[in-house]
């Protein structure tokens, strides 16, 4: 029986010599079930590499725990590595191994007896796409085909966690696209959870369910982008002309919120099921005169931008669990 949550922390900190890294995050991701994939967010410095260190029990907490699959990262960090696959930002290659003996090497590091590992390593180097180039030295790999190869040892031993650090980094669109394309069918077909950390926004929206947000050890905001796609919400941004001083009493009325930035510009959130026509007649009702109206679907770089204090929040929404 699996777990109910991939990873749960509970008040962590972590310091590294004087300086306290982690500061008392608690959280629980993936408590759906099998098969989700969780977006890790924040500038440089916010936390995330010592994170993902202290859940592969690289870093002892100071304080507070760290549970991933059910398993303490401190007190259980065997059973917790057997099941993490971890595929690094920087490259970790003994260059004159072929492909297929690096993953062969991996896999039998893992625990899989020698057959079934080199079994496994000519299966995932043929998953990724690498089966031709599987006999030839490491160190004549481009750099697509190493980030590649890291993805193919990170999986070789079949984990139920796949941790990626900057997966698509220095990849061009094509392969960076095969890149999401295979941690989405690993996440979709295979049931594997996937922890992301990445730079690229549009590549955390592409494939993950949730993400969490960092700055300065701190978590600043957690967002469900399933429950955010399935409530389709709208947000329009208006400028009228007119008296619209009853305009924010009056959006109720068709179940919107807003709020005013003074001179006519007017930010309104419409829920799911309500068309623009409900607001087009609203301010008419309200003798206003459209001056423009542009409407849009939030996006993961505006969640990112208010979770860093760089934007407003728009109405309707919250601030996150800021700690």
């Amino acid at each position: 029986m699996m777990p109910s949550t991939v990873v749960e922390l509970d008040n962590l900190k972590v310091k590294l010599g004087r300086r306290e890294i982690l500061r008392g995050i608690s959280c629980r991701l993936g408590t759906s079930g099998v098969g989700k994939a969780i977006g890790l967010l924040g500038p440089n410095g916010a936390g995330k590499s010592t994170l993902i260190l202290t859940l592969l029990g690289f870093h002892k907490p100071l304080s507070g725990s760290a549970r991933v699959l059910g398993f303490d990262c401190r007190s259980e960090s065997r059973e917790v590595r057997t099941r993490i696959g971890y595929m690094p930002e920087t490259d970790s290659f003994i260059g004159n191994l072929t492909a297929v003996s690096l993953l062969q090497l991996m896999a039998g590091i893992s625990g899989l007896p020698a057959r079934n590992a080199l079994e496994k390593a000519h299966e995932a180097l043929f998953h990724v796409g690498l089966g031709e180039a599987r006999y030839r030295e490491l160190r004549t790999y481009s750099l697509g085909m190493k980030q590649m190869a890291k993805l193919a040892q990170a999986i070789v031993h079949g984990p139920e966690l796949l941790i990626l650090d900057e997966p698509t980094n220095g990849l061009d669109p094509s392969a960076r696209q095969r890149m999401l394309r295979l941690v989405r069918e690993m996440k979709e077909e295979q049931g594997m959870n996937v922890l992301m950390c990445s730079h690229l926004l549009r590549d955390v929206e592409q494939v993950c369910d949730e993400v969490v947000i960092m700055k300065d050890g701190r978590i600043v905001h957690e967002c469900n982008l399933e429950a955010e796609r399935r409530s389709n919400k709208r947000f329009v941004e208006l400028e009228v002309t007119g008296h619209d001083g009853n305009l924010r009493a009056a959006l109720p009325g068709i179940g919107a919120d807003g709020v005013t930035e003074g001179g006519g510009r007017w930010r309104v959130v419409l829920p799911p099921g309500t068309e623009l026509d409900a607001l087009w007649d609203l301010l008419a009702q309200q003798n206003l005169l459209v001056r423009k109206l542009t409407h849009r679907r939030d996006t993961l770089e505006e969640i990112f931008l208010k979770a860093m204090g760089h934007i407003a929040h728009t109405p309707g929404e919250s601030a996150g669990n800021g700690i």
